[in-house]
């Protein structure tokens, strides 16, 4: 009889420590929530570019160091990073929010429309929040409320990174994004798990979208250059096309997904999306440069996907007596959720939105820097929805275009999500 009691009792006791402080969550939620918009309208109406956040860091530093949070700052250049202490022992939580804003000028009719510009590679651009970063900061700054409000009662401390450059920065020479310059600089060092959530446009406000595993696609950008001989475009006979050449070459990478990749396992794209070469209708150039960009899941796939293109364009090109040069630059790697911490959180999901709200979503081929924090510890990162109700998500503006909007009435369930992944993890 005892050995069937005291599990009862130890599972009991558990489950109790995992929910105790959700009321408390909900309540505080509900009281800051017109604060989080505020903020979110603010920094929407001021965004900054990549390593330019200066104006949001110091809002997010001044609100930190208000709740009685340690804070530092210029971390990764502008990121900062809230350090919150809490009243047991037990492990450190990390959770991230981006900051940066993106080279797209605003056409959403809004009161706090952003009305910004910035020279962005040698052109004077808007400046816009087109993939809500700005949400996920506020939603962040009130995490941050709600926590250090209980933190006598945290088993555990809290790790607030608000991280500059998600969108990458693109400088002469320079490729690098804020997640793993903030990992270079240590801030999960410390760290036991890292979450993060992304508003979604095309996902219904209440609704969250999560995935085990590889969720997100490896970036890489491919460049090749394609040689061949110039000649008078009369007689091209006398010369070596790099143009008909690199016209069988973009051919010729279709078949690497049709052909090579098990797309019934995960996806792959290879686009090519820009071509340049020539310079005179009657001229057969020299050369030919194209230039693209390659999504992958996995390292197994990713490296056979690098190895047939390769193999095709250099193979093509020499065949018709021309020569490739092709040349992969690694960007950043797939955003994996951990099975194992996806699994112990999913109830934790169930009961910020409710079980018939949580949904598994397919892999997405865009990317994210959030990557990185989870190749150091285990991380999670989830979907939250911020399309209005009812809506149309295949006739709702996407992310990184002018038209993006987002309903802010489902930023409290952010709130309580990542208050919950919090005290939960600490509780499990």
């Amino acid at each position: 009889m005892k050995k069937l009691i005291i599990p009862f009792i130890l599972l009991s006791g558990m489950a109790f420590g995992q929910t105790k402080l959700r009321p408390a969550i909900d309540k505080r939620a509900a009281e800051i929530e017109s604060k989080v918009i505020e903020w979110r309208r603010d920094i929407h109406q001021n965004p900054e570019l990549g390593n330019q956040e200066v104006r949001t860091a110091k809002k997010i530093a001044d609100h930190l160091r208000s709740l009685g949070i340690e804070v530092t700052e210029g971390v990764a250049v502008t990121g900062v990073v809230g350090y919150l202490k809490g009243g047991k022992p037990g492990p450190t939580v990390a959770l991230r929010a981006d900051m940066d804003a993106l080279p797209v000028t605003e056409r959403v009719d809004l009161p706090f429309k952003s009305t910004k510009t910035a020279i962005y590679n040698g052109q004077e651009t808007g400046v816009m929040h087109a993939c809500g970063h700005d949400t996920h900061v506020a939603i962040l700054m009130g995490v941050a409320e709600i926590l250090a409000d209980m933190k006598d009662q945290l088993q555990g401390n809290v790790k607030f990174i608000f991280q500059p450059a998600e969108e990458g920065i693109y400088e002469p020479g320079v490729t690098t994004w804020g997640a793993k310059q903030m990992v270079e600089e240590g801030v999960m060092d410390d760290v036991d798990a890292v979450f993060g959530l992304h508003i979604s446009a095309q996902t219904e406000v209440g609704k969250i979208g999560y995935r085990s595993g590889p969720a997100q696609a490896a970036v890489d950008n491919l460049e090749i250059i394609v040689h061949g001989t110039q000649a008078h475009g009369a007689s091209p006979w006398s010369g070596v096309d790099p143009i008909v050449t690199s016209s069988q070459i973009v051919t010729g990478l279709q078949t690497i997904l049709s052909r090579s990749v098990n797309i019934t396992e995960n996806p792959a794209v290879v686009t090519v999306g820009a071509i340049h070469g020539g310079i005179r209708h009657n001229i057969i150039p020299e050369k030919v440069e194209m230039i693209g960009t390659i999504r992958t899941f996995g390292e197994e796939q990713q490296a056979l996907v690098h190895r047939r293109i390769t193999e095709i364009a250099t193979n093509i090109a020499e065949s018709a007596g021309a020569r490739a040069e092709v040349s992969i630059q690694k960007l950043y790697p797939s955003t994996v959720n951990d099975p194992n911490l996806t699994s112990k959180m999913l109830a934790t999901l169930e009961a910020a939105a409710g079980k018939e709200n949580v949904r598994v979503n397919p892999p997405v081929t865009g990317a994210e820097d959030f990557s990185f924090y989870q190749r150091e510890k285990p991380g999670l990162f989830i979907g939250l929805g911020g399309m209005k109700k009812g809506g149309d998500p295949t006739k709702t503006p996407s992310h990184h275009t002018p038209d993006f909007y987002i309903d802010e009435s489902g930023f409290i369930l952010g709130l309580r999500v990542m208050s919950y992944f919090v005290v939960d993890y600490m509780n499990k």
